[in-house]
């Protein structure tokens, strides 16, 4: 007798980090959160490493190369969210080292790119993009959001 297991759907983040300052994009387009700033992120192709995810993720949104030693594990984030009922692990990655200046490389996704210092964050942030960085601001390598 066979059972279907519960599987949980996996995306990266990325805090490209400049200083003390961090580079977010608007949303725009997408139907999910248009109008908040949110991280480069994406989804995992299968049978790619997280590190690839990211350095893909960053090339396809940003234009920008990274070399994946320079990508660093920051927190996991087992997440919730009851809008949609969907359930995600949100991996996300700190890099302070790329080749090339960001860019809006998806305008159909995306109408701004701006660095923002840390300490002056922007309020219209997506929920995963605010706690993943309420977590980088505290070091802590393991959230859960969502959950009762």
């Amino acid at each position: 007798m066979s059972k279907d297991r519960f599987t949980l759907p996996a995306a990266v983040f990325l805090f490209l980090i400049q200083g003390d300052k961090i580079l977010l994009m608007r949303r725009s387009g997408t139907g999910w959160h248009d109008g908040d700033y949110d991280l480069a992120a994406g989804h995992i192709d299968g049978n790619e490493s997280l590190t690839t995810t990211v350095c893909r993720e960053a090339h396809e949104e940003m234009g920008i190369t990274i070399d994946p030693v320079n990508v660093k594990f920051v927190n996991l984030m087992h997440a919730y969210f009851a809008e949609d009922g969907k359930e995600y692990f949100d991996i996300y990655f700190e890099v302070e080292k790329w080749q090339g200046e960001p860019k809006i490389m998806e305008p159909g996704k995306c109408d701004d790119m701006q660095w923002f210092s840390l300490d002056r964050l922007p309020e219209n942030l997506t929920p995963s993009t605010q706690m993943g960085l309420a977590a980088y601001q505290a070091r802590s390598s393991y959230t859960e959001f969502g959950f009762e």
